[in-house]
């Protein structure tokens, strides 16, 4: 399988495909996307090909019942990762753009939600759903740097892919932020936030409204907490650079800019 790893190296059209998410989620049931562990060169590598995408996709949130609230957390975040990171991406357009809104914000108003109510299917529903907005929209406006470096981390130290976006997305945006802040503000507004003058600054309240929804779903570990070192980001910072996922980052960064936001999760 290692053989189609990357865009468009897939040449035969594939069998029909049925998807049903269990999650809100991964996006998978939509998308272009497959990520698979290489646990020879431990990191997780893309597959990217429009023959992949599912014929058809079963949405339905009673699956979703069942999640443990560890796993609601950080499929949640995932999803709203997806979004943030779409509605950013530098291969954005007017389509993706209404679905990644839509999709942040409803993932904002529910996903705590969800976590607090696990068996009330209308807030299920609604997770459900910002995960399809969101896989519809990366599906088109591809990803950025917090999947990269996800795909990284999560290969080398084998830990959760969704728990690794959500340490990651809020340093992401600090580094990105100057290079898109009204891309930023717009998902701010998504997020339920609206500036004003004289207090802090937009920046400041978008991230700060990305890291509450975080930490009240119970993601309060830093990545030295789940094992990450020091010694470790050089590897990290190498294999985040290779990801397909960094090409539509809006802000294009270096090594030693990689190694920077790794050791401020840390």
């Amino acid at each position: 399988i290692l053989e189609v790893e990357g865009v468009d190296q897939i040449h035969i059209p594939t069998p029909p495909l049925i998807c049903i998410p269990t999650t809100a989620g991964t996006g998978a049931d939509v998308s272009q996307f497959a990520i698979i562990n290489d646990t020879k060169r431990r990191v997780k590598i893309a597959i990217i090909s429009k023959k992949i995408v599912p014929d058809i996709a079963l949405i339905d949130p009673l699956p979703l019942t069942t999640l443990s609230p560890q796993l609601t957390a950080h499929t949640g975040m995932d999803a709203l990762t997806h979004s943030v990171e779409a509605y950013a991406s530098n291969a954005s357009s007017p389509v993706t753009d209404i679905q990644a809104f839509e999709s942040t914000r409803l993932i904002s108003e529910y996903l705590l939600k969800a976590y607090m109510e696990p068996l009330n299917t209308e807030y299920r529903y609604k997770t459900m759903l910002g995960s399809l907005c969101a896989g519809l929209a990366f599906s088109n406006a591809s990803l950025g740097a917090v999947h990269a470096m996800a795909h990284s981390l999560g290969g080398f130290s084998d830990l959760p892919h969704g728990e690794c976006n959500a340490l990651l997305l809020e340093h992401v945006m600090a580094f990105n932020y100057p290079a898109c802040p009204t891309r930023y503000r717009e998902i701010g507004k998504a997020l339920g936030i609206e500036p004003g003058p004289g207090g802090k600054s937009a920046q400041e309240e978008i991230i700060g409204a990305v890291r509450n929804l975080r930490e009240s779903v119970g993601i309060t570990d830093t990545l030295s907490d789940l094992g990450v070192s020091k010694a470790d980001i050089p590897a990290l910072a190498r294999n985040a650079l290779g990801d397909p996922c960094m090409a539509t980052n809006p802000r294009q960064p270096t090594a030693a800019d990689i190694e920077r936001i790794y050791a401020n999760a840390l």
